[in-house]
């Protein structure tokens, strides 16, 4: 049985990628690294707790004697590390937690996979360290890396370090890339769950600015499916690029929200701009799809819906993500919910 090690297991994407995995290889085996911040949420994976095939382990990828300890005892052939500071309002509030875990973390994951010989890295990384677009046009894999926020400054570096490991040692890594994600498990910092939940409960939806800046949607399990793929069949030192071919304003985005939630559009509320906030993000993929067969499969349409669908029959945990020190952040950045 193969065993692989993923970090952030407990978060939006790599929970959906554990279970997707899973349930498609009965022959792989899987040990979950998450520290458990505010977006790790064991909740995500309790069905899974006691399985024979999936472990957890609450741990810190900046942990060095942990992460050798993990891979020197478990036989593991490949790491893949979700584990990340994802939000960029927080980055902007203060960077120094996005440079400890997607810088520090990510050199701590390349020097223990290089000790113990780990056959295969993958790094999961974000369309946003391509920077901006204007009104044409779409970031390939050679498009330079103009970071524009903390966040995503963070994350080309984390890159960038994958990339000199894999150019000095020769390390087997490979880097993914990925427009903006949504489904179920999405912590509710983010837009789509964000909008979803304020609507269910008829509070405000805070958009920046005019609301025209443009993101490409892709299902999270679209994504997965890449990663996996990557993972499996993609050639060392190369990045993939994966979108959805969903591209919508912000504003587009939440009128649709609002119709599909039948509520009343005047829940939008202008909020000013996300500073250094970039203007359109899109994705070709045409690399992912003649080297690893990949294109997406769910429709915006058809994934909008089920993610409703889920975020209206999980109320439960709705309550227990969106209380405590989310309701602290939600206020610094957005003002009370009234």
């Amino acid at each position: 049985m193969q065993r692989i090690l993923v970090t952030g297991g407990c978060g939006f994407i790599g929970a959906n990628f554990i279970r997707l995995e899973l349930q498609a290889d009965p022959e792989l085996a899987i040990i979950n690294v998450d520290k458990l911040t505010y977006a790790g949420n064991l909740a995500n994976l309790a069905d899974m707790q006691g399985g024979p095939r999936y472990q957890f382990v609450r741990g810190d990828i900046c942990d060095r004697e942990l992460i050798s300890s993990l891979l020197q005892s478990r036989d593991i052939s490949a790491v893949i590390n979700f584990a990340a500071e994802t939000h960029v309002d927080r980055s902007i509030q203060d960077s120094s937690p996005f440079v400890q875990t997607n810088i520090v973390g990510t050199q701590t994951l390349l020097d223990c996979c290089r000790k113990h010989g780990v056959a295969r890295y993958l790094q999961v990384s974000t369309d946003e360290v391509y920077g901006s677009l204007g009104d044409s046009g779409k970031f390939t894999e050679e498009t330079p890396l103009a970071p524009n926020s903390p966040y995503s400054a963070s994350k080309a570096a984390a890159d960038l370090l994958v990339r000199s490991y894999c150019q000095t040692f020769g390390f087997p890594a490979v880097i993914t890339r990925c427009s903006n994600n949504y489904g179920p498990f999405q912590f509710p910092e983010k837009l789509i769950p964000l909008f979803i939940t304020n609507a269910m409960q008829d509070q405000p939806l805070p958009v920046y600015g005019t609301g025209l800046n443009i993101r490409d949607w892709i299902h999270v399990s679209d994504h997965c499916r890449g990663i996996a793929l990557a993972w499996r069949n993609g050639r060392s030192g190369d990045v993939y690029n994966f979108g959805g071919n969903s591209e919508l304003t912000n504003l587009e985005l939440t009128d649709r929200l609002l119709s599909a939630l039948g509520k009343p559009h005047s829940l939008i509320k202008f909020v000013p701009d996300r500073p250094g906030h970039d203007h359109r993000y899109a994705i070709d993929y045409s690399k992912a799809q003649r080297d690893l067969g990949w294109v997406p499969q769910v429709t915006f349409e058809a994934g909008l819906s089920e993610t409703i669908a889920w975020y209206q029959s999980h109320s439960d945990w709705i309550a227990q993500v969106k209380s405590g020190e989310y309701q602290k952040f939600y206020e610094r950045q957005y003002g009370p919910q009234t």
